[in-house]
């Protein structure tokens, strides 16, 4: 698994594992984590989740540029806050690591704003993007359209990052049509930094 300087994690659905993979990368990577957007701080956010499980310290954590209090879509949580996201507030923070990993919200087309979406923010910090598809039923139609998106968009693509139970046939049919590496992430019974490190190990080693 390579991957360049700085790149964003996007997903094609929410809920799809961005932030285990990116929990996953920064317990491998000498790297720093950036979610730009949170919507619901009820329960333990995606950046206290990234930071509790690598074991990352203060200085690879850049604190999220919105927090929003509702578990929504971005547009529809700071509407409810009385807060206007604005693509202009965006801007790539400093780093001392070898990497920077930036977490999206939800999918790509999802809104942030009543004018821009996920897309239009990954445009806006010019960055590739590691995609996080499932690896179970549908994901073809969901992958297929996300790549579809992104290339017309001119967006480049690193590779693609199942998550689930190994499904053979749908890695394969991803791979032909997509023209990118997939790699296969599967269920862990116990979620820690040893673990995803031993997960990553095994992930690098069968390429």
């Amino acid at each position: 698994m390579k991957f360049p300087e700085q790149f964003f994690i996007t997903g094609t659905d929410t809920g799809i594992g961005k932030t285990f993979v990116s929990a996953m990368l920064m317990s491998n990577l000498d790297a720093t984590y950036w979610k730009p957007v949170q919507a619901g701080l009820d329960e333990e956010t995606d950046t206290e989740f990234v930071q509790r499980i690598s074991g990352a310290d203060s200085g690879r954590i850049i604190p999220e540029t919105y927090r929003l209090k509702t578990p929504m879509s971005p547009h529809a949580a700071a509407d409810i806050d009385e807060i206007d996201i604005e693509l202009s507030d965006f801007k790539l923070p400093e780093f001392n690591t070898k990497h920077l990993i930036v977490e999206g919200a939800g999918g790509l087309i999802v809104p942030l704003n009543w004018k821009d979406m996920v897309i239009d923010l990954i445009e806006h910090l010019n960055l590739p993007v590691v995609l996080v598809a499932r690896s179970s039923l549908g994901t073809l139609n969901h992958t297929l359209l996300s790549l579809k998106v992104l290339h017309e968009h001119g967006i480049e693509v690193c590779s693609i990052i199942m998550n689930g139970d190994k499904h053979p046939s749908n890695k394969e049919t991803i791979e032909h049509f997509g023209n990118l590496p997939v790699y296969e992430v599967e269920p862990l019974e116990i979620v820690n930094r040893d673990s995803l490190i031993q997960q990553y190990n095994q992930i690098t080693h069968s390429y």
